[in-house]
């Protein structure tokens, strides 16, 4: 979560500083002296496209997003919006689902050292995420042997890696959906420009311009969308296994520490 936000800062000190910048160019060519007649007419006119330039890119990204169709285009946003809801939804969970195994294990190893199984247990219920959680159950069948433990960690970690993936494939959905809605757009824009050439008689480019125009619009706003979607699945897949690999850690380390504690106090 802290490099998502990194990177998001970065981005947009990256944008406040180009916008800065053009600003700043904007404010030079409009404080130098006009030497002759034909250069003041040059700066009159290349005023306007200035003004254009100020506008800035959600300007422009919301211009071609009415070019490219309402229908379609609302359709590919919705995709957008509700993939990225389920990736944040992801990414704060699992954020919420690491902990510092290394300290949580050494305080629960600490107290079977001691034959306070009460107390590692406090430990592990005062603790969040799976890695706890399954170092729980396995302490409250620590009476009914090893083998006991071992299934009831290794039930449970099925269980906890199933919630770690919980919504997974409503992103991957969108990720599917996002490139279709858009090809979806590329072919019956296709279609309006081969009605306009029936009703014309002609093809022509002015004819056939607005049907591709909506075409190539749609698929380059639903390839968009997967891309994005696609970063943060990848982000959350790679959180996903780190847990999974804590949690593996772990039941091998309370295995161990179990085995220990039977040996010093169940002779």
């Amino acid at each position: 979560m802290k490099k998502l936000f990194a990177i998001l800062a970065v981005m947009g000190v990256l944008s406040f500083g180009m916008t800065q910048a053009a600003m700043a160019q904007d404010s030079t060519a409009t404080a130098a002296p006009a030497q002759t007649e034909q250069v003041a007419a040059a700066d009159d006119a290349a005023a306007p496209a200035a003004v254009v330039e100020e506008g800035g890119m959600h300007k422009e990204l919301k211009t071609k997003f009415i070019e490219g169709d309402a229908g379609f285009m609302s359709l590919v946003a919705i995709a957008l919006v509700l993939g990225l809801a389920f990736c944040i939804e992801r990414i704060i969970y699992l954020s919420l689902a690491e902990v510092d195994v290394k300290k949580l294990m050494a305080k629960v190893e600490e107290a079977l050292e001691k034959g306070d199984v009460e107390g590692a247990k406090t430990v592990c219920r005062n603790t969040r995420g799976p890695v706890a959680s399954i170092c729980y159950q396995g302490l409250m069948r620590i009476d009914e042997g090893l083998d006991v433990v071992e299934r009831s960690v290794v039930s449970y970690g099925g269980v906890q890696a199933g919630y770690l993936e919980k919504g997974c494939s409503w992103i991957t959905l969108f990720i599917a959906m996002a490139p279709s809605l858009g090809f979806l757009g590329t072919v019956i824009g296709m279609v309006m420009a081969f009605d306009q050439i029936q009703i014309a008689g002609d093809i022509s480019p002015t004819v056939v311009a607005g049907g591709m125009k909506v075409a190539l619009i749609t698929t380059i706003f639903g390839l968009i969308v997967a891309l994005i979607l696609q970063v943060f699945y990848n982000y959350i897949l790679s959180k996903i296994e780190a847990i999974t690999s804590q949690m593996e850690d772990c039941s091998i380390t309370l295995l161990d520490m179990i085995m220990k504690y039977n040996l010093k106090y169940k002779k």
